[in-house]
């Protein structure tokens, strides 16, 4: 047992706070992979099971660091991918960026060794305002409303997990985040006592959850956020908010029946979807939808063999599609294009990348020797011992979908058929810069290597026994000559259709068409409606002599004036940013402004923890 620990968030809350005053050039660059090093050996290096980091406030005792089989394997692959993405983003110059990247891993980590509900909800929130920034430091036509909506949908979603952690706390006066209980399940009977106790925090809380893991209908923020990211900032956005929301399933609703189902949903929404996509980023990003499902699919089975499938898949994932962003990313940083129908032809002008991009679409789509093949099988596996064979059928046609979309079509648009790019994108085209084809090899590596040799993450899952078990399986000849019977009549299919699968020039309506034109009803209620009540109970307060009306007319405005008026315009000019495009995108004040308010929040935590 160790009498020293070290959180890794601190490492890297502190390296951003820091890097601002590190003088550019070589050094700055030392550093910046320096940082997430440190984070990634700490937990490699010094992390014992056990609980650390007790903290009394009030009358808690906060937990910032449970260390267990679960929160170490999550910890793991995140300041990986942490090391994997910073040397993406090397040759970024604007260090706040980096900085608030890693702000970003932070609040993920922050999340994964929490040992109760107010330490998660702090870095859970962290994670929310941290991530925007890397949508609106893209600075692009529509950088800015997205970032609004991702941060509304986000800020919503903390609200509902935080009235389930109240109302639990009301209910049992405890604060542990640990296994809740599922009422629907038919262990609390239905009572009123029992509904408003249990069975409504519960769910709040798993609401809260699934929000940051894109359940449907939840989901549409994630393709319109990570579409629009910032080059790097996809790539780290796709790697971590999903995957803390997995981990927090896992450690809290593991075994809730309902996640079946919507991981099913989720597995198949994404792959339709993705089939009318146009745009690179876009189709991943709904491809993220897709995976995931399989991973809340595998926590609502909840047997031991279906949570190592899930964590494995996780562990996998953020592997392989930080690839397939760093891949596409590299695409559009040097052609300026993300459209399927704005590109083609490249295989000439950029090898590296199409090599590195296709090994990302073979993982994703479970193809035999590859990261993709060992996770994802332990979860349909799962299923079938469980007899929910509607579920593990379904889970594996959505596999075929998913080698069609992103296995195939990814890079057989963008590097071969038919040549769409102008003359300037084509005279732009090359591979990135070293940094970048670096940081995909890295991963390119890891996710054949994974493949290849099963007990370097089999030995790193919760579950040994049965991860052990299916380690003896997974390349079993049924196995094999099962996926690659699947794989390849996809192949077939996709060359013999290739004509119908060609990219066009299209838009998708998705969910959040809904709070699109709602947000615009909100800003002419706010507008219209709630102004002319406003003016009319000043009008009441002028010229009606009556004490008690006066009275009460006089709180009203200083109500109206003090709170409503300023949460009212707030939110309009938010809602208005979303319809259009907003000064403070040109002048990066508002978004300056947002950063450092939240590097003081971290300056304050940093030195209220270490006190």
């Amino acid at each position: 047992m160790i009498d020293f620990w070290l959180h890794p968030a601190l490492i890297l809350i502190v390296g951003g706070l820091v890097l601002p005053f590190v003088q550019k050039g070589p050094l700055r660059k030392l550093f910046l992979v320096a940082v997430p090093v440190m984070a990634f050996v700490d937990v490699v290096m010094f992390m014992d099971e056990g609980v650390f980091g007790l903290v009394q406030f009030m009358d808690w005792q906060l937990t910032f660091g449970r260390v267990d089989s679960l929160s170490k394997v999550f910890a793991y692959i995140m300041t990986l991918m942490c090391i994997v993405g910073t040397i993406y983003g090397l040759h970024v110059e604007e260090d706040v960026q980096h900085t608030t990247a890693w702000f970003y891993v932070a609040g993920s980590l922050g999340v994964i060794f929490a040992g109760d509900y107010l330490v998660l909800f702090l870095f859970w929130e962290v994670m929310a305002f941290a991530s925007v920034f890397l949508i609106w430091f893209r600075r692009g036509p529509k950088s800015m409303a997205t970032g609004y909506r991702y941060l509304l949908v986000h800020t919503f979603g903390g609200l509902v997990l935080l009235a389930g952690i109240v109302l639990r706390y009301k209910a049992t006066g405890d604060i542990a985040f640990n296994l809740l209980s599922d009422a629907v399940g038919g262990n609390h009977g239905f009572s009123l006592h029992d509904l408003v106790n249990v069975s409504v925090p519960t769910y709040l809380i798993m609401i809260g959850f699934i929000l940051n893991a894109a359940v449907p209908p939840l989901h549409a923020w994630l393709p319109d956020a990570y579409g629009e990211a910032t080059v790097t900032g996809a790539v780290f956005m796709c790697a971590f908010t999903t995957k803390t929301a997995v981990y927090a399933l896992a450690r809290g609703c593991a075994g809730m029946d309902i996640l079946v189902p919507l991981g099913v949903v989720m597995a198949l929404y994404g792959v339709v979807y993705a089939v009318l996509e146009n745009d690179t980023r876009r189709l991943l990003a709904y491809h993220i939808i897709s995976q995931v499902g399989y991973m809340v699919a595998g926590v609502g089975i909840g047997t031991a063999m279906a949570i190592n499938g899930s964590v494995a898949h996780a562990f996998a994932h953020i592997l392989y599609k930080g690839l397939l962003f760093m891949g596409c990313g590299s695409v559009l940083h040097m052609t300026g294009k993300s459209k399927f129908t704005e590109l083609g032809g490249l295989y000439k002008k950029m090898p590296l990348t199409f090599v590195f991009t296709l090994i990302g679409g073979l993982s994703i789509s479970a193809f035999p020797l590859f990261s993709g093949f060992v996770s994802k099988s332990m979860i349909v596996a799962a299923g079938f011992e469980e007899h929910l064979y509607w579920a593990a059928f379904l889970l594996t046609l959505a596999s075929a979908g998913t080698f069609l979309h992103t296995g195939l079509k990814v890079p057989y648009f963008i590097w071969f058929g038919k040549n769409n790019c102008s003359k300037e994108t084509w005279e732009k085209a090359a591979d990135p810069p070293m940094n970048m084809n670096i940081a995909m090899g890295i991963a390119a590596f890891l996710c054949i290597f994974i493949g290849c040799y099963t007990p370097y993450l089999y030995g790193m899952l919760p579950n040994q026994t049965e991860a052990l078990y299916y380690a003896k399986k997974v390349y079993s000849e049924y196995h094999v000559m099962e996926s690659l019977q699947i794989l390849l009549f996809t192949a077939l299919g996709f060359f013999l259709l290739i004509k119908k699968l060609a990219p066009e020039p299209t838009i998708s309506i998705d969910l959040d068409w809904f709070y699109r034109f709602g947000g615009r009803g909100f800003y002419w209620l706010a507008r219209k409606p709630i102004q002319n009540m406003d003016n009319r109970v000043n009008e009441g307060y002028n010229y009606l002599g009556l004490v008690p009306l006066m009275t009460t007319a006089r709180f009203w405005s200083w109500f109206d004036w003090h709170a409503i008026d300023g949460v009212v315009d707030g939110i309009a000019r938010g809602v208005r940013a979303i319809g259009g495009k907003a000064r403070a995108l040109q002048s990066g004040q508002l978004q300056y402004s947002l950063f450092y308010a939240l590097s003081i929040v971290a300056v304050v935590l940093v030195v209220y923890v270490l006190s």
